[in-house]
């Protein structure tokens, strides 16, 4: 049994492993000021984990909540492409403070083992499909304030590598590809998709006009939380030291028939309708996950069998949504800068 740090651990991503690491009999530590996350995704959790409330830019408390753990899992970032393009200031001075701080606490208490989570975006468009962990990473353009949230990645996976090599004796990077679920959070593709047809489904005509960000032809590759999650655990349990790792699945999907998918999930067809695609996006982005196939990894959900457990929550939850999804500008397809593809 070992005693983990999980810094944003209120988040989609980290209360998701949260409740692996529980599950697995280790000792849990969550560190999170709640700006993104919510501390009732572990509320029944109460008693069998830590719970410290705390600014990843603090270097005292992030000090303070390093001290006698084993391992950092650190997944504090500031997510949502709303914030790329409004407050890029903010998402890198959490990336840049936060990693900092974490190598800063691990060093000063002797923790040895760090765990990062990065993301595709790194790749921006990779120049192959699918993509390796060796592909280059990119920023094309610094004056897009999209790039904010790859850039800090960026960073934090230079410092993680260059910091760790001499002073950590474990380092592992887990790239994760678009990971979905309940509870996701809103902004993203498949929330707001679904949120947009359940508005839509209600109306006469057949097929629904559904408006998209871009032309629909744009592929992602998603990946179920519970696969995501088994495979972060087989990188940390299994990983090697400075080595990086793609977690995902290689089933690429055009957005246009993941809307397809949502219509069917309300029975109902629709017609595309697309509209301009937002500055910086990638039209494909598909991970190889040899490299992580090869500890034992192997997706158990498609795309199909995910999508009905992440839209029936979405549909059951949608009077949760922010007013601004429950407006016209939704209905037209308009909030384009806050859908994350």
């Amino acid at each position: 049994m070992s005693f983990y740090l999980v810094t944003g651990g209120t988040g989609f991503l980290g209360s998701a492993l949260v409740r692996r690491l529980v599950a697995d009999g280790h000792r849990v530590r969550v560190f999170d000021n709640n700006s993104r996350g919510r501390a009732a995704r572990l509320a029944d959790l109460d008693g069998r984990v830590e719970y410290v409330e705390g600014d990843i830019r603090d270097a005292r408390a992030v000090a303070a909540a390093v001290a006698g753990v084993d391992s950092v899992c650190h997944l504090a970032f500031i997510n949502g492409t709303e914030f790329f393009y409004s407050q890029p200031d903010l998402v890198l001075d959490v990336a840049v403070k936060g990693m900092a701080n974490v190598l800063d606490a691990c060093r000063a208490a002797g923790v040895g083992e760090l765990i990062l989570t990065s993301s595709s975006e790194v790749y921006q468009s990779p120049p192959r499909i699918p993509t390796d962990e060796t592909a280059p990473l990119s920023i094309p353009d610094p004056l897009n304030p999209r790039y904010s949230y790859a850039g800090g990645k960026i960073i934090n996976e230079l410092m993680a590598i260059n910091h760790g090599r001499r002073h950590l004796k474990r380092v592992v990077i887990v790239r994760p590809h678009n990971v979905y679920g309940p509870d996701m959070g809103w902004e993203h593709v498949i929330p707001q998709l679904v949120v947009r047809m359940k508005r839509l489904a209600e109306t006469e005509g057949d097929p629904i006009p559904f408006p998209i960000q871009g032309t629909g032809a744009q592929t992602r590759s998603f990946v179920y939380i519970d696969d995501f999650i088994d495979g972060l655990a087989l990188a940390m349990q299994r990983g090697e030291h400075l080595g990086i790792y793609h977690v995902g699945t290689m089933e690429e999907i055009a957005i246009g028939d993941v809307s397809q998918m949502i219509g069917e999930f309300f029975g109902r067809r629709i017609r595309v309708v697309p509209s301009a695609a937002a500055l910086g996006g990638t039209d494909r982005r598909c991970p190889d996950i040899a490299k992580i196939a090869a500890l034992g990894y192997r997706p158990k959900l498609s795309f199909r069998e995910g999508l009905s457990l992440a839209a029936r929550w979405y549909a059951d939850h949608a009077h949760l949504a922010p007013a601004e999804m429950n407006g016209m500008n939704v209905m037209n397809g308009l909030n384009v800068r806050k859908v994350t593809l």
